[in-house]
């Protein structure tokens, strides 16, 4: 398929692009406490230049350090100090083939006290939900000197040799909490209505042109929809853009939601280019570029968005983090080549929750582009891989490239191993994409891979490997329990797998991430659902980006939850649980047992010393896709 939209060039102001494609600002967590660019940075943006993007966004960085930090690892530009470390910045976006924009922030009342060491400030002293802190109002002597904040850091992103700014009106930091009603209470000139509102982010760029004349593009990004009681709707947006234009805006780039917005955003549940429709109502009312974005991670649909002309170019966020060179394969048409993001989060659960730069569950070389990871093997070898789950076929990945000769078998009659399962789940529909890249990738490879092969120590053995790497993977955990082996007991991987079962009442044993997959895969066959749960929450092993979401979804479709209740008997009418020190009886006609997985380390036990071992994925420790994939790569840059 030729994509005939999505890589005509566009011209805006004195900057012109070769495509339509932009790449979203995404925090990193790679700048050096002090504002500084690390090398690692250097090279993460490097490789996104490299790989055909238009336009590289790079991280909201901050326009006053004294006060508005998003957070401890934030690139800053509010002194002249820093701008030869964007000059190597821009310079390394510009030798990749890309333009290079700098996102400027402030975060308001999203700042965090023990980061930047004050009270932070908002427009008005409203407490914030996602901070639980309390700002301070602004003066509109503060204001103004904000507003020449903005101003003076567009002229260090300009001598820096950047291309373009973009202003973070968006996702409920500074700009956006004075354009929002919700958190702008003001009575000065920045206060009021709707058009009122707006009056700071006009005056940020009207500060702007001051300095840099008409013709350096600004963008502006903008949080159409905050989708919050009481915040800005469309209706607002509409206007807002408007004067956001007249102030002389060269992009609306048309984003939704702030952090503590009740509506899910990012996870895999949310369905792809759900927010195209926000760039659609702000393109009815200006006449400047208006860019789309938010759960777009297929080039086709991007070329279908700009065909239908809902917005004029297209910004891709964790699809860059997943694959740095996706533009340039779909150029070539070479989709199956392109490595999607499965939106699983672990990106965002990663700044959230870990002093440590971002990762990504796909793709195991994000933030170690300039290591070379994946260099020729000093002597090519002969690759035994035991297993097709994510973990195997990494692996079989990798080392066939610096290569080796890879073999792969797998007892079952098609790869994926728990992937497979995983994708059968509702709303788990893109996990496919990775099970269908990395069989592509052996396919075009030419990895040899045996199926239905029965594995055993003897044929290992014979088959005669310099290197034997098993990713063998995991099995159930079925709990010695008395009437554990009833026939009304089944695991929750025979559920996804399509083994039946009987009954319309359905106890579900078990509330982490498997056992709400398959609660919900029950319920949407109209199975009446129960949960039972040892912890006092269930969700627990999911990442915060998602989690929320799964445990109001679960709620919604009206799952019964027992928690802090333990399992201590099966019978053929149902269960009997512990909870607070006593029993009682849990009616139904199925019992699914989801309390965990263990490493299956049989042919690991009878191989040990016999043969060179590697293992990689489950076998080594139950983990998730990201563990799996990465533990894959690493064996396989290793062997």
């Amino acid at each position: 398929m030729e994509l005939k939209y999505l890589f005509n060039p566009i011209k805006i102001g004195n900057m012109e692009l070769k495509n339509r494609i932009v790449m979203a600002p995404m925090g990193t967590g790679m700048a050096t406490p002090e504002g500084y660019m690390t090398d690692q940075m250097m090279d993460y943006y490097a490789e996104r230049a490299k790989g055909g993007a238009g336009l590289i966004t790079v991280e909201v960085t901050c326009v006053d350090a004294s006060l508005g930090k998003v957070g401890p690892w934030q690139p800053i530009i509010d002194e002249d100090k820093y701008v030869s470390e964007f000059r190597r910045l821009a310079e390394v976006i510009h030798q990749g083939g890309a333009k290079a924009s700098l996102q400027l922030g402030h975060a308001g009342r999203y700042a965090l006290s023990f980061v930047i060491g004050a009270q932070p400030v908002a427009p008005s002293p409203i407490p914030s939900r996602y901070t639980r802190e309390t700002p301070r109002e602004l003066t509109t002597e503060e204001v103004e000197e904000i507003i020449d904040k903005f101003g003076d850091a567009t002229l260090r992103a300009r001598e820096a040799g950047f291309d373009a700014v973009e202003l973070m009106g968006c996702t409920g930091y500074l700009i956006s909490q004075f354009a929002s009603p919700l958190t702008n209470k003001r009575t000065d000139r920045f206060g009021g209505d709707t058009i009122s509102r707006a009056t700071f982010a006009c005056e940020i760029i009207s500060n702007i042109r001051k300095k840099v004349g008409n013709t350096f593009p600004i963008s502006f990004k903008h949080s159409v929809d905050e989708f919050i009681p009481e915040g800005t709707t469309i209706e607002d947006s509409r206007v807002i853009v408007k004067e956001v234009e007249k102030a002389g805006a060269s992009i609306i780039h048309a984003w939704a939601g702030w952090h503590e917005s009740p509506k899910p955003m990012l996870p895999m549940s949310v369905p792809r280019g759900a927010f195209v429709y926000l760039a659609s109502a702000v393109k009815e009312v200006v006449s400047i570029p208006v860019v789309a974005v938010g759960r777009i991670n297929d080039p086709k649909l991007a070329d279908k968005v700009i065909q239908e002309e809902r917005a004029d170019l297209v910004a891709f966020g964790r699809a860059f983090l997943a694959d740095p060179h996706f533009p340039e394969k779909a150029a070539q048409g070479r989709f199956d080549d392109i490595r999607k993001c499965i939106a699983c989060c672990r990106c965002f659960d990663s700044l959230m929750t870990a002093s440590s730069p971002v990762v990504c569950a796909v793709n195991a070389e994000l933030g170690k582009e300039g290591q070379n990871l994946v260099r020729p093997a000093e002597k090519k070898k002969r690759i035994l891989i035991i297993g097709g789950g994510p973990a195997g076929m990494e692996t079989a990945r990798v080392a066939k490239l610096r290569g080796h000769d890879v073999t792969l078998w797998d007892k079952r009659g098609e790869l994926g191993g728990n992937l497979i399962l995983a994708e059968k789940a509702p709303h788990k529909e893109e996990i496919a994409n990775l099970t269908h890249y990395l069989i592509h990738q052996l396919q075009s490879l030419e990895v040899e891979v045996e199926l239905s092969k029965e594995v055993t120590p003897e044929k290992v053995i014979q088959a005669n490997a310099d290197e034997v790497i098993l990713t063998t993977g995991s099995l159930p955990i079925v709990p010695e329990i008395p009437g554990v082996e009833k026939a009304n007991v089944i695991t929750a991987i025979d559920v996804l797998s399509g083994r039946e079962i009987k009954g319309k009442n359905i106890l579900v044993v078990g509330g982490g991430m498997v056992g709400c997959e398959v609660a919900e895969f029950l319920e949407q066959q109209g199975k009446k659902v129960t949960i039972v749960e040892m912890l006092d929450r269930i969700a627990q092993d999911i990442g915060p980006t998602t989690a929320w979401v799964v445990r109001r979804r679960i709620k919604e479709k009206g799952i019964a939850i027992f928690t802090g209740t333990k399992l201590v008997g099966i019978d053929d009418d149902g269960i009997t649980v512990e909870k607070e020190g006593k029993r009682e009886s849990l009616k139904g006609d199925a019992v699914v047992l989801a309390v965990g997985l263990r490493s299956d380390n049989e042919l690991r036990e009878s191989l040990q010393g016999k043969v060179s071992l590697h293992y990689a994925g489950d076998c080594v420790e139950v983990a998730k896709i990201l563990e799996a994939i990465h533990g894959g790569f690493k064996v396989g840059c290793e062997v």
